[in-house]
């Protein structure tokens, strides 16, 4: 049996908390933020865990986290 290749762009983007849920940084946190809300602005900063529906489509493409 071969071994499966990591995704080396998801690797770098998620990482595994101790529940074995998918940690994932948010959107639009680069640039342009005097058009946000400071509220939306401090909510950006935290991070988020990946949707339950689309963790399946993560784990085929990280194998070994």
């Amino acid at each position: 049996m071969p071994k499966f290749k990591t995704h080396r762009a998801s690797a770098k983007r998620f990482k595994l908390t101790a529940s074995g849920q998918l940690k994932r940084g948010h959107a639009y946190t680069s640039h342009r933020f005097h058009g946000k809300t400071k509220k939306q602005r401090r909510q950006l900063r935290k991070s988020g865990v990946v949707h339950s529906t689309v963790v399946r489509n993560y784990r085929k493409m990280l194998p070994y986290l």
